[in-house]
């Protein structure tokens, strides 16, 4: 697959990042604005964080469904618009401008939008097919029981927990229009606004990466719907979950919880429910960067009942196996890998046997030494070069975070950097030194490089979008306006001079 990937520029920013009057960032007005704005500067890639509705933490990496949209992005003026909300109804769902406030927002929007699914017309046609389809039919049951019952499946009565088919059945029919349809409503329009907004994107010439998260959370309809799929016991309850040993983020490790692929158990269906999941993500982006990708060559099994990622194990994941089949069934996928994280030669291997770009970090790259792999110098074309992701501080609030001395050293790793790129960019202040890492990285041989909105904005460590390990306060970043004139004229100089 290498060689795909057109040079060029792009810009991460989540959906929920939008600014707007509605308490988080929509698949409406502020999303054309923004692709208009990116059209401007001449970026050729919008990055956004997965499309999915949320679950525990507010994480877009925990998710009730790993094929949903979710429903707090669907555009309510376009409701509105439809005849589906009154203009008080509307008005009802402003919010102040700041960091977005999921507690609030669970609180009030499914209200919202319970109000415009009352007044649809359920017998539209295509609404009908998108039921009929099946593919939502497990997350609407699922979600219909989460309703009822509260909780965690675990917690559902047995004939649920255990989906036995007479019991659901039954229970379908008698939540179908109360519950049932709603869930598939909001999919349903979530679909077709997501479709719109993608045409539209593609159609300025930009290219949607979208972000495939490597595992499902315990308390989702995918393990509730297909629990032989996953390492678990009788009840149901994880044998063993995942994780990351100790690295840069955290001395802990990183316990994530998630259940872990019964990977033999997938490989009998030659990895079907993976096929449809990537088919699926094909559809919605143009590229797909798949989180934790060393997960596929060895990953981290942790005991159920540990407290942190220190105890753990590698165990053999499916391989090229998994990415031989994609390739047989679904032919070239343009794919991104994130090999970030405590890496061997297997990882190294298996990603360059698929041909898939890795990713590269700027701000892992001064460490004082001359082999380390971010470093502009080390990088080879078929990468994806950042200031920073999601789960880094932003670069001002990285730098600000230096003392007065370690910036002083910083400033001539970066200059070295720079000058290995044959560009001399003259910069003496903290923020000036966010250009030049955004120089560097535009400046890198890597195909494609990706810069934060938050550093394009020259924000700091408060925009911040996550902290690896931390439950709480995280995903809440959001834009009170658009990048100003000036900061999109330097980012498209910055483009259009260094050939992105």
């Amino acid at each position: 697959m290498e060689g795909v990937y057109e040079r060029g520029a792009g810009v991460l920013c989540h959906i929920s990042s939008l600014p707007g009057k509605y308490g988080i960032g929509s698949l409406g007005d502020e999303a054309y604005d923004f692709a208009r704005l990116l059209k401007t500067a001449h970026v050729k890639y919008w990055q956004i964080l997965p499309l999915v509705q949320t679950g525990f933490g507010d994480s877009p990496y925990q998710s009730v469904c790993c094929n949903s949209g979710n429903p707090l992005f669907i555009d309510l003026k376009a409701l509105r618009e439809e005849g589906l909300l009154d203009e008080e109804e509307l008005k009802s769902a402003e919010m102040p401008l700041g960091k977005v406030d999921y507690q609030t927002l669970n609180e009030n929007r499914y209200n919202i939008l319970r109000l415009a699914y009352a007044r649809f017309n359920v017998k539209n046609k295509d609404f009908v097919a998108f039921v009929e389809s099946g593919e939502y039919d497990d997350y609407a049951i699922f979600m219909s029981l989460k309703s009822r019952y509260g909780g965690t499946f675990d917690t559902f009565p047995d004939a649920y927990k255990y989906k036995e088919k007479l019991a659901l059945l039954e229970f379908k029919r008698s939540v179908y229009k109360s519950d049932y349809l709603f869930w598939q409503f909001v999919q349903y329009k979530f679909d077709v606004q997501w479709k719109q907004l993608k045409n539209y994107v593609n159609s300025l010439g930009i290219k949607i990466i979208g972000d495939i998260p490597l595992y499902v959370a315990y308390d989702s309809a995918d393990v509730w719907g297909n629990p032989k799929l996953f390492k678990l016991d009788r009840h149901l309850n994880p044998e063993a979950v995942a994780g990351v040993p100790p690295d840069y983020f955290s001395e802990d490790g990183q316990l994530w919880g998630n259940p872990l692929y019964d990977w033999e158990g997938m490989a009998v269906t030659n990895y079907e429910w993976w096929i449809k999941r990537i088919e699926k993500s094909a559809k919605l982006y143009d590229i797909i960067r798949i989180d934790h990708f060393r997960g596929f060559d060895r990953y981290y099994s942790i005991p159920s009942d540990s407290t942190t990622a220190k105890e753990g194990e590698w165990l053999q994941g499916p391989g090229l196996r998994l990415f031989s089949e994609v390739k047989r069934r679904l032919g070239d996928i343009e794919i991104i890998a994130e090999d970030l994280g405590a890496l061997d030669s297997g990882v190294h291997r298996l990603r360059e046997r698929t041909g898939f770009p890795g990713m590269k970090v700027l701000q892992f790259a001064f460490d004082g030494s001359a082999d380390n792999p971010y470093l502009p110098a080390n990088i080879d074309e078929n990468s994806v070069v950042y200031t920073g992701t999601h789960d880094n501080d932003t670069t001002l609030g990285f730098i600000n975070g230096m003392s007065d001395a370690d910036f002083r050293q910083f400033k001539k790793m970066l200059r070295n950097a720079l000058k290995s790129e044959s560009i001399t960019y003259p910069f003496v202040s903290r923020e000036d030194a966010v250009t030049a890492m955004n120089v560097c990285a535009l400046a890198s041989p890597a195909r494609i490089a990706v810069l934060p909105v938050q550093d394009i904005m020259y924000l700091d460590t408060y925009d911040r979008m996550n902290i690896p390990s931390t439950a709480e306060g995280n995903w809440q970043f959001r834009m009170a306006d658009f990048p100003s004139r000036k900061h999109m004229a330097i980012l498209r100089k910055m483009i259009d001079g260094l050939n992105r």
